[in-house]
């Protein structure tokens, strides 16, 4: 939209936008943000700021559910993904194309251990379908173990492993073969994993479910009990991969290879949706045979390559990852000041790196300070599987500060609500 066109995010433009969101996408969207009065109009990204058509400023310490790990609009992807734009978008996928095996040769160099072979997709609930066949496939068996509070994403087949009967009731019966166990208990994962079992799918830190961090004996022993029974073991980084938690790859943290590692979000630099299943070889055999046996027709296109090969590049060049160690560091301390000065409010506070989570005793409690937090420019966002906790997952090259002013604003308005919700 021209500069001259941009108009009130909080007037009439709002509100027809608000309504044609519930006449022709989502009426339930339209109504939880006509309820919480979100009617602003997003317009431009900078680094760790969104600016609305009025040209209100918002510190933007949700990134887009880690999306944004890179930061809005950061240049070095931008000129990647306009510098491949000006030669070819999409692959006629009759020749080889440079962008998709550059990407997967940095992946490679990256990721931990002999994990080499990726898959190319859109999304991290593709990149699961992707893992779950390959696991399928490779072991000939067809018992999936998962998590309680897994959240894996809402295709068919991840849904399957996702946990949250929210999600998975309306679509039943869905995939057969799963089973779900209590996250972070190996001697119920024990019981579990058996000859049948194909694979035990796992997130490293589950963060749907509210930034839940398992003991630190708990993913050795994953791939221990794997590796006992044949099974394999596949890690969903599609929310800590990519520097989030203060490591290039959470796993990273526990000294622990997966078989199968399944990547998405902030892969496409926070420009371009992209996804991946990346595979040690002697697993990825099963495309031997038939190298279409599991396919997508735009996984891995020009575009998406590029800036995901920029991705990598920005990750490492930038240090993002040292950078989510440090600032995450500080501000895990500074949420749990706040925890320890109103403990009627904030019940806990985990996190690792900047992925971090603020517990509420009262799930309206969140709901208020989340909402109040919108009104003073700063984005945070709920846990979807657990609305009693808060998420903080800013771009990890965020301005110190942008998130020293962030976090200030969040303690303001927990000192505010506090009399409320002690009422209550």
């Amino acid at each position: 939209m021209p500069e001259e066109l941009s108009t009130s995010g909080s007037g009439p433009a709002g509100d027809d936008l608000l309504e044609d969101l519930g006449k022709y996408v989502n009426p339930g969207r339209s109504r939880i943000y006509r309820l919480m009065g979100m009617t602003n109009i997003e317009y431009r990204g900078e680094g760790s700021r969104v600016i609305d058509e009025q040209g209100n400023e918002f510190i933007d310490l949700c990134a887009g559910y880690a999306v944004l790990n890179m930061g809005h609009r950061h240049p070095t992807i931008i000129e990647a993904v306009t510098r491949q734009l000006e030669k070819m978008g999409l692959a006629t996928k009759t020749m080889l194309s440079r962008p998709e095996v550059d990407l997967a040769r940095s992946l490679a160099d990256i990721t931990p251990g002999g994990l080499q072979r990726s898959f190319f997709c859109a999304s991290g609930a593709e990149a699961v379908e992707v893992a779950l066949k390959v696991a399928r496939m490779h072991t000939g068996r067809k018992k999936i173990v998962a998590t309680e509070g897994g959240f894996h994403g809402k295709t068919l087949g991840a849904l399957s492993a996702t946990s949250k009967g929210t999600y998975r009731d309306a679509f039943g019966p869905l995939l057969p073969g799963f089973i779900h166990v209590p996250y972070d208990d190996l001697a119920a994962l024990q019981e579990a994993v058996d000859e049948n079992t194909a694979a035990v799918i796992v997130e490293v830190i589950q963060g749907e479910s509210g930034v839940v961090i398992p003991g630190d004996d708990y993913l050795p022993g994953v791939r221990r009990i794997c590796d006992d029974a044949g099974a394999l073991v596949i890690f969903d980084e599609v929310q800590t991969g990519l520097g989030r938690t203060g490591a290039n790859f959470a796993c990273e943290h526990y000294d622990v290879v997966p078989d199968i590692m399944t990547l998405a979000k902030s892969l496409g630099g926070g420009v371009v949706p992209l996804g991946a299943a990346i595979v040690l070889p002697e697993i990825f055999d099963v495309f031997d045979e038939n190298p279409w046996i599991h396919s997508s027709t735009t996984g891995g296109n020009p575009v998406a390559a590029s800036a995901g090969y920029a991705a990598l590049q920005v990750l490492q060049e930038e240090n993002l990852a040292e950078q989510a160690r440090e600032k995450g560091d500080w501000a895990l301390e500074y949420l749990k000041r706040v925890q320890y000065d109103y403990p009627t409010v904030i019940s806990g506070v985990s996190g690792r790196g900047l992925l971090l989570g603020m517990h509420f005793a009262d799930p309206s409690g969140g709901v208020m300070v989340l909402t109040e937090l919108f009104n003073r420019g700063v984005l945070v966002v709920p846990s979807l599987m657990n609305w009693t906790v808060m998420r903080i997952a800013p771009p990890l090259n965020i301005p110190d500060e942008d998130l020293h002013a962030g976090l200030k604003r969040v303690r303001k308005v927990v000192e505010e609500v506090a009399p409320q919700l002690e009422e209550m």
